[in-house]
């Protein structure tokens, strides 16, 4: 390797991944955390941590100039985005660059040629891939939503230019939908992503979503290492994938492999990346993206093909050749994302405190978590916990250890999707032996698997209120000579800091517990101050008054009415947001709005009235 030290550019489960691999590696990890990280688990796991300025995740995880700054003073000497947030920024590749530093990536005019959807179309178009139609340039009103669903029908996918994971998605069905869904589109790409464009496509029924796990490296060479099935997805955000994917055909199977190498020839790209695919119910192939990064689903492969893929990043990064271009794929694997969602209320996050985590074990199960017994999952951050990974010699094992290890799976303090998953299982549209019986697609669960759905027993959690980033207080000590500037929690810092303190001064960084290390540790000293959307449709609350209560803990991040206005049953009346899932309250029958008592920014408990109907 070219570098030694690395700084990892995000947070939660891939953060741990990826701090795991460079322990592997004897690379030095470095973590970056917002206020509300302070303890998290990725903190703990990495050598260092360091804070990042600001409160917002706009001023924190989003904050490019402050993530180079922070890898350029602490001495790391390259940067890994993971994926979210910045892992896809053409402006934070470039950065790192001219600091001097290595980014764990695709270069900055590969990312900005496919990292935006329509610029990765024209390039599909140039090797010659299919695809759906779709609007050439991002489009700016509802007008042009419309214009294009007259000339190519309905139904139409609104989809956010830049980013992945489902955010900044809508199928609009008609005209009159346009509106409201490009504005949730925007809102939803620029608060996860910072960029808000949309285009707009013809939008498939009951497609298979297929992908390939592509690496390309600096010297023209391209792996295309195995293909994932992705299509068990609610809200166009996967909860299932599989690799290989099931019952393709052999011509199927030669397209995919064929058309990604030829996607990445034309790009010139180097590093890891995912070509993703639709399938429709005919059978026929068209392109959709190409994901420039790893991906959440990126186990699935390599328990099948035996690579590490964060360990090839690393290895293409540096320079070096791949050295092959496929891979002797072996058996099946499966990667249950484990969320804190309540299924049977539509899917609802549930962010609390995490009492009970037990992980199963036993022959072909691999857990990778982001949180453990004690951690807090706030409403900021996505709903993502971890993922249960099972492999098999065949489909069939692998289906029987993947019941085991989801009974297996203990969870207690906030409600997740584990019974979901384990009601999958047992689905013989998703279990079948045969391709003719095969019958899930992307819209499985809110169509065909939606009365499973909300029959499922409730996914409690405990409905305490929404964990708040405790106070804390900043002051300057000493550690071996080493002027340092310490964050404490406001109560360490006044009568109870001497005793706190009196380790740093006795025995050096390791003296100080609870910032950023509870432990203590070396992520406890030195410079600079170390301390170690999605959408849908909700239940809205009633009761005989007409109060409209707020059925999750959430933000407001829209209101769409005013005290005094006159409402329709169905009308918008707010956006609530929790774990980035947008959650629209409706009216629930004709009247007026009165005592409105939400605003844009403000933080609700569950059973919170925002407004009343007469």
């Amino acid at each position: 390797m070219v570098f030694s030290s690395l700084l990892i550019a995000n947070r939660g489960e891939i953060a741990v991944r990826i701090a795991r691999a460079c322990a592997d590696a004897g690379i030095r990890s470095v973590a970056v955390y917002a206020p509300e990280d302070r303890n998290a688990m990725h903190v703990r796991v990495a050598d260092e941590a360091f804070a990042l300025p600001g409160d917002s995740v706009a001023e924190t995880y989003l904050n490019a100039p402050a993530i180079v700054s922070l890898a350029s003073r602490t001495g790391a000497e390259a940067v890994h985005p993971g994926y979210g947030f910045l892992a896809e920024s053409a402006e934070l590749a470039n950065a790192v660059a001219a600091a001097g530093l290595t980014w764990i990536g695709p270069p900055a005019q590969a990312l900005e040629l496919v990292s935006n959807k329509l610029s990765a179309r024209a390039l599909a178009l140039r090797a010659g891939v299919p695809m759906v139609p779709a609007s050439p340039d991002p489009i700016s009103s509802a007008d042009d939503i419309t214009g294009f669903g007259a000339e190519h029908g309905y139904p139409l996918v609104i989809k956010a230019c830049y980013g992945g994971g489902g955010r900044g998605m809508r199928v609009v069905r008609s005209a009159d939908q346009a509106a409201e869904a490009l504005a949730a589109c925007e809102r939803e790409a620029l608060g996860s992503f910072g960029r808000g464009e949309c285009f707009v496509e013809r939008f498939l029924e009951r497609p298979r979503h297929v992908e390939t796990q592509c690496l390309a490296d600096a010297h023209g060479g391209v792996a295309v290492l195995s293909t994932r099935d992705c299509t068990v997805q609610r809200r166009h955000q996967k909860l299932i994938e599989e690799a290989p994917a099931p019952f393709l055909t052999a011509a199927q199977e030669s397209q995919l492999t064929a058309w990604s190498r030829s996607l990445l020839l034309e790009a010139d790209y180097r590093g890891a990346a995912t070509c993703e695919f639709l399938i429709s119910a005919e059978g026929d192939v068209f392109f959709m993206e190409i994901n420039p990064r790893l991906q959440v689903e990126h186990p699935v492969t390599e328990e099948v093909a035996g690579v590490d893929l964060v360990r090839e990043q690393l290895r293409l990064a540096a320079g070096e050749p791949l050295g092959y271009s496929e891979a002797l794929a072996y058996g099946h694997a499966i990667e249950f994302r484990i969320n804190a969602e309540d299924p049977a209320n539509g899917f609802m996050p549930t962010p609390g405190l995490l009492s009970t985590l037990r992980l199963p074990g036993g022959p072909g199960i691999r857990c990778d978590f982001g949180y453990e017994t004690g951690d807090s999952l706030t409403g900021s951050f996505d709903s993502l916990i971890g993922k249960v990974i099972v492999r098999g010699r065949d489909r069939a094992q692998m289906l029987a250890r993947a019941r085991r290890a989801l009974r297996e799976l203990k969870i207690e303090g906030v409600g997740t999707v584990r019974h979901f998953h384990r009601a999958v299982l047992e689905s013989p549209a998703f279990t079948a032996a045969t391709a003719a019986e095969f019958a899930v697609h992307t819209r499985w669960i809110e169509n065909d698997f939606a009365s499973t759905v909300a029959a499922l027993p409730p996914a409690t959690a405990a409905d305490a209120a929404l964990p708040e980033v405790p106070a804390t207080s900043r002051m300057v000590v000493e550690v071996d000579g080493r002027r340092l500037e310490v964050v404490l929690p406001i109560g360490l810092a006044g009568a109870g800091a001497g005793s706190a303190l009196g380790g740093v001064a006795a025995g050096g960084a390791g003296g100080v517990g609870g910032i950023g290390n509870p432990g203590g540790g070396p992520n406890v000293a030195g410079p600079p101050r170390r301390t170690g959307r999605k959408a849908g449709r909700s239940t809205v609350g009633t009761s005989a008054d007409g109060s409209v209560t707020a059925p999750m803990q959430g933000t407001v991040v829209r209101v769409a009415v005013d005290e005094g206005a006159s409402v329709a049953e169905g009308d918008l009346l707010i956006v609530l947001e929790a774990m980035k899932m947008e959650q629209p309250l409706t009216a629930p029958c004709a009247g007026q709005v009165t005592e409105l008592a939400a605003t844009v920014g403000q933080r609700v408990p569950t059973g919170h009235v925002l407004c009343r109907i007469a």
